[in-house]
Parts: structure tokens; sequence; C-alpha cells
């Protein structure tokens, strides 16, 4: 099963670049932060640092691993489904089921090991110079000292293959069930239903935000501790953005139904029918545009409040933990907006590149490079306006409650500019990643057949 995965991985290189880069991009973004948690219990490091490192390391660790393993999952999910018409093919020929979600376990796990050792090299060295800067920022003493963190990095490399092998199956399982004809039949057609998974992670989400806000309203604005606030509502923009992103499929079908009437000419409706049939697989792109969304927009004026809105005549401590919560705000959003950034990217070149094909078909038809061009284009905007309006609305959960009980209402009372710049911003990065992978894909479909 081996040798037969590596064989088939020859074949399949971009999809499986697309993977290697999640998983190494993942295991750079866990492995940078864990080696921190290390160093803090270490012997000899001073309580104050041990507490700062403790909580840089730990949250903003406990966040990149969320994004990391969901975007790992996204991505390897994208490569199996486009890969359900050989599959089915497969299953027609004798294969069993259990043999199939081998292969397919074993293909990814010979990318994620190669993946996942790189990036811990590499996290290595981005946690050391993640310690200077902070101890030449003055938040952690210069007594303190690296450690190595290998333990650190090889839990982070071992959980990474854990989390691939356990996507890897669960994209198999999917492609795999039924009887074979039914199976190659969904696989060109696509398939509607929304698995049972998804729904319990929105209903989780769901039942946390709503939680979460009623305790920051209940206690209002006479908190004894005014980051108590930031502690409830601050990760609530990303947790709904997760949880939508969990019933994306559903949302990108809904969008594009809703945007339908804008969409003229002959790429517009291309695009229109391309976006609801494929919705199962730009769903992977859908997903990081709605996080990067909500993540820059809700931290981002999360900061800018509780700039404004800190009270006076605080405890000292509190007052000297001031520059840290929001160096700790700062390095999380820009970690999650760079990683969602470049999964954006990531996925595009994942979902284009098995097109190849079809795009050959419509040149063949008689489109014109513009044409195919226009047409992907028009389903990267139907993408960016579905998911860049669903992360700003998921950003509201943590922008709301926090303006509401730090004195400035329901509308935060300065930098509204910065909303529109970020969403700007997401979709430019949207379209850009369309055009590059598009225009890749075209300059060589003259030898596909």
């Amino acid at each position: 099963m081996f040798t037969l995965a590596v064989r088939s991985l020859r074949h399949r290189g971009i999809a499986m670049t697309a993977t290697f880069f999640a998983i190494l991009l993942g295991a750079v973004v866990m492995g940078s932060f864990t080696p921190l948690i290390q160093v803090a219990l270490a012997p000899g490091t001073p309580t104050v640092e041990q507490e700062t490192l403790l909580i840089l390391g730990g949250v903003v660790e406990a966040w990149g691993a969320v994004i990391a393993l969901f975007s790992v999952v996204s991505t390897v999910g994208i490569t199996v489904r486009q890969r359900e018409v050989e599959i089915g093919l497969l299953r027609t020929m004798g294969a069993e089921p259990r043999q199939v979600r081998s292969l397919v376990r074993a293909e990814t796990l010979v990318v994620a090991l190669v993946a996942a050792v790189l990036g811990a090299l590499v996290a290595d060295r981005t946690s050391r110079w993640l310690l200077d800067l902070l101890q030449s920022g003055g938040v952690v003493g210069e007594q303190v000292s690296h450690s190595g963190g290998w333990v650190a990095l090889i839990a982070t490399v071992v959980l990474l293959l854990l989390v691939s092998a356990a996507a890897a199956g669960l994209a198999g399982s999917r492609s795999s069930r039924g009887p074979a004809t039914v199976v190659l039949a969904e696989a060109r057609t696509g398939t509607g239903r929304i698995a049972w998974w998804r729904w319990v992670v929105a209903l989780l989400a769901a039942v946390h935000t709503t939680t979460m806000i009623a305790l920051t309203l209940a206690a209002g604005k006479d908190a004894a501790d005014p980051y108590d606030a930031m502690a409830t509502t601050g990760s609530l923009g990303l947790v709904v953005a997760v949880g939508l992103a969990a019933l994306a499929p559903m949302l990108l079908r809904a969008g594009s139904w809703l945007l339908r009437p804008l969409l003229t000419g002959a790429s517009g409706h291309l695009a229109a029918y391309n976006t609801s049939r494929r919705s199962h697989l730009l769903a992977g792109v859908l997903a990081p545009v709605m996080v990067l969304s909500a993540a820059a927009v809700s931290i981002l004026m999360l900061v800018g409040m509780n700039e404004r809105t800190l009270p006076t005549g605080l405890p000292p401590g509190i007052t000297e933990g001031h520059e840290s919560i929001n160096l700790l705000n700062n390095v999380v959003a820009a970690m999650i907006c760079a990683f969602a950034g470049i999964m954006v990217i990531n996925a595009f070149a994942a979902v284009l590149a098995d097109r190849r094909p079809e795009l050959h078909t419509l040149r063949l038809l008689g489109a014109t490079p513009g044409q195919v061009r226009g047409s992907v284009l028009t389903e990267a905007c139907i993408v960016a306006a579905v998911g860049t309006f669903a992360g700003l609305l998921a950003a509201q959960a943590t922008i709301v409650p926090f303006a509401y009980v730090r004195g400035e209402g329901l509308v935060p009372d300065a930098q509204l500019w910065l909303p529109p710049l970020l969403i700007a911003g997401a979709v430019a990065l949207t379209l850009a990643s369309a055009a590059g992978a598009t225009s890749r894909a075209l300059r060589t479909t003259s030898g596909v057949r």
C-alpha cells in the first residue's frame, strides 16, 4: 500500500502540494508557540515571565492549533473529494472500501510526515526568534533562555500526523461508502447533503457564543476587572466564523442563488452554476475567507476599543499588563490573518488543480481564455462576497457586546473605517488568488486530453 501511495502521489503533485503546505504551515504556527510553554515550565524561570510565557504560548498556541488543524482537515478534504470519480472507478474495478481508505490515508501520511518534520525544523528557529522579540520588547526578561523545546515540537508533529490521518480517514470514508455505482454518480454530480458533524460544530459554536455574550452582559460595566469582558468576548468572532465555516457548502449555495440576478452573460451564468454544483469543493476556499475576515475585524476593533476605553485608576498589576495584552492580541491577529490568507491562496490552487480538463473542454467548445478566466473570477467574487459578509457578521459577536460593556453602545465610537478596509483586503486577496491559480491552470490546459 505504501508503494502504491508513493506512485499515486507522482500524478497529483499540485493537489498534494496544497496539503503539504497546509501541514507545513500548521507545524510552523503551532511549533513556534508551543516551546514557549516548555520555556515557562523550565527550572529557574521567574514567576512573572513564567505567567507571561504561559499566556502567550497557551492562548496563541490554542488558537493557532484550532486554525491550523481546521485548515489541514479542509485541505485534505478538498484533495480527496476531487478524486471521488477516481475512487468510484476503483470501486467498480473491485477495490474494497477498506482498501480505498487505506490508500488515501497512506498518501496523506507520507505527505504529512515530510511536511510536519520540515515545519518543526523551521519552528525551532522561529520560536527562538519569537523569544528574542519578546525580550527586545521588554515583555520577557533577558535572563530567560530558550530550552530547546524539542519535546513540544515532537508533540506538535505527532498531533499533526494524527489529525491528518483522521482527516484522510473521514474524507476517504465519505468517498468510499455505499455501492460503487452510487459513489461514482455522486462524485460526478455532487451532493447537497450536509454531514452531521458539521451541524454539531455549528450548534456548539452557537451555544458557546450565546452563553459567553449572556455572561458578558450580565456582568455589565461594573466588573472588577475590565479585562473580564475581553476574556469572554475576544474569541467569539472566531468561534462564530468556525461555526459558519462548518456550514460553508450550504452558505455558498444560498449565496450563489441570492447573487444570481447580478450575474450576467455567459461567464456569470457558468459561475453561478459551478458555484452551486461545486459548493462542496469551493467551501474549502470560503472557510478561510470567513476566518480571515472575522479575525481581522473582531480582534483589531477589540484592540482599538480597549485602548480608548480602558478605565483610569486601575491597580498597578492590571495597568502593567496592558501592553502585554495588546501585544498578545496583535500577535494573534497577525498570525491568524497571515495563516488564513495563505490558506486562501492554497485552497484555490488545490481546487483548480484538477479542473484543467474542464477548462480545456470549455476551450474546445469555443470559450475564449478571457471567458474562462472571467467565469472563475466570478466564482471567486461569489466566494469573496459570501465569505466577507459572513466574516463581518461573525465579528459582531465580539464587537457589539464588548463595545456595550465598555460604554460605547452597540456601535463603536471610532475606527469605523477599519472594517471596510480589512474586508476590501480580504476580497482583493481572494480575487488575486483565483486569478493566479486560473492563469497557471490555463497555461497547462494545452497538454490536457
